[in-house]
């Protein structure tokens, strides 16, 4: 049973990442994309800064480190109200924030639509409140964009992957403003390499991360 679930997700997951690329690569779907006109070329950065909230941040910091073109992930906290939360006042829910993840990337390597095809592949965004058994607002489906164009991409997908009944139910993603993201601590940076044997490493990380290198094959680091 486990076997065939597992495959179920991984043929779920390739559908979404082969959706996403397609209405990108779509020219007709791609008016309704923003593109940089040649004034706004003038002003792109060498990097640029994507924040997801896909559940625990120790499994999607792992998986989007494999990407080529990712540079750094940072494991923190976005969309609260308290300020310097500590990752126990997180988890009991009552800060506002949510598990997240700052992904530093140059897009001349990565486009922010690659990395949204990965966003919506690494978890399910269509459980409120939860992934799985973390349960609780801190697990919570956003996406905080940095820009005008980031809140539109984010949006589009959400429409075109609601419309395609790319999933069993609709996606409750939320689609917030990005306004401060406080870094956890030291502990929690890179944690699935610092701690493999450990037990939600091995039995709900493990298993994601293989996952996910079979849908983005070609495009991780490790080849």
């Amino acid at each position: 049973m486990k076997r065939n679930l597992f495959y179920y997700s991984l043929g779920l997951a390739i559908f979404i990442a082969t959706a996403l690329l397609a209405f990108t690569n779509n020219s007709s779907n791609k008016k309704s994309v923003p593109v940089l006109d040649a004034k706004d070329a003038l002003f792109v950065k060498t990097k640029d800064t994507a924040t997801f909230a896909a559940g625990c941040f120790w499994c999607v910091e792992a998986q989007f480190k494999e990407l080529k073109g990712v540079e750094s992930v940072h494991s923190g906290f976005a969309g609260g109200h308290l300020k310097n939360p500590t990752y126990k006042e997180v988890c009991t829910g009552t800060t506002g924030h949510a598990e997240a993840c700052n992904i530093i990337y140059d897009p001349e390597q990565i486009s922010y639509d690659e990395l949204l095809a990965a966003f919506f592949t690494v978890h399910d965004p269509t459980q409120l409140n939860r992934q799985g058994n973390d349960v609780g607002t801190q697990y919570r489906s956003a996406i905080f964009y940095h820009n005008a164009a980031q809140k539109e991409k984010a949006e589009y997908y959400i429409t075109k992957l609601n419309d395609a009944k790319a999933y069993k139910n609709k996606i409750v993603t939320v689609v917030s403003p990005y306004t401060i993201f406080y870094k956890a601590d030291e502990t929690h940076q890179d944690f699935y390499n610092k701690n493999p044997d450990q037990p939600y490493c091995k039995y709900v990380i493990q298993p994601e991360l293989e996952k996910f290198r079979k849908v983005f094959k070609g495009k991780l680091k490790q080849q």
